[in-house]
């Protein structure tokens, strides 16, 4: 496995495996790598010859008040991690590799669905998520790019970018990875105090709750809504952000009805620490 900070390294290799008619996988991270990255490295490895992790934690898309300081960083165990898994490449760029003007003066926009669910409580987070992973994209070039569904709404502001943009990209998706107690894994549950951690697993059981409801012939949205936020709501130490449910397809749009492919999501603060969650509901 090679460790580089180099574009030029990356791209070599990259061009290499391509020329020689085989596929490139990529998994963009932050680091701090957990089961549910370690999914997706695990299905790259089984789908393309050259298997690419990035490590960079990007500051466009932590706003005032967030968490980028402490964000864990730890690029030595990530790399023991990405070795043992058969990673072949992980890039990890400093800040003045991937900004070398401190900050860029182009960027790109993610449109409308930027700026509902999470992008209206992190204003310019998919700004910067869609101009780091643009950037990545071009530095890597034509590849299968694997992402987790925990972010879902990330996952479909980055498919269309792709098909916007015409990224010579495939866009794979891999099922949220759960606790035991089905809390979703994320770097950022380690930040959570032992009630903290307990009390989180109320986002599981609403958006499980939800798929009852609804596989029991509900179809209003906003009952399912209600209902999601009734038992999130029981939980002293959990402050709602938002419950949402969303029409899946080329889009990612708030509906009044289930009428097709739809999933509910869910945010939530636990102290200090936020969460987020979703859920495929069953189809009508």
């Amino acid at each position: 496995m090679e460790v580089t900070g180099k574009v030029e390294r990356l791209r070599e290799l990259c061009d290499a495996t391509r020329a020689a008619g085989e596929r490139v996988g990529f998994v963009a991270t932050m680091g701090a790598l957990h089961d549910g990255h370690l999914s997706l490295l695990r299905r790259a490895r089984d789908e393309c010859r050259l298997v690419v992790l990035s490590v960079f934690v990007n500051p466009l898309q932590f706003g005032a008040g967030e968490d980028y300081r402490k964000y864990p960083r730890d690029l030595a165990a990530d790399a023991e991690v990405a070795e043992r898994e058969g990673v072949d490449v992980v890039f990890a760029p400093d800040e003045t590799v991937m900004y070398p003007t401190s900050e860029p003066s182009t960027w790109v926009d993610p449109g409308p669905v930027g700026e509902v669910l999470e992008g209206a409580s992190r204003s310019g987070h998919f700004r910067g998520v869609c101009t780091v992973v643009a950037k990545l994209f071009n530095m890597v070039g034509p590849c299968s790019a694997y992402f987790g569904e925990k972010d879902f709404q990330q996952l479909a502001i980055v498919r269309g970018m792709v098909r916007d943009l015409d990224f010579s990209v495939d866009v794979e998706a891999g099922p949220t990875v759960r606790e035991p107690d089905g809390l979703a894994i994320s770097s950022r549950n380690a930040f959570l105090s032992t009630e903290e951690r307990r009390a989180a697993t109320c986002l599981f059981r609403a958006l499980t709750r939800a798929g009852e409801v609804v596989a029991h012939g509900e179809r209003d949205a906003n009952v399912v809504k209600a209902e999601m936020a009734r038992l999130i709501g029981a939980e002293n130490l959990a402050r709602i952000d938002y419950v949402a449910v969303v029409a899946e397809g080329d889009g990612f749009t708030e509906t009044d009805r289930i009428e097709g492919p739809a999933r509910a999501l869910v945010a939530a603060r636990f102290g200090t620490t936020r969460l987020i969650d979703n859920m495929r509901l069953p189809m009508p």
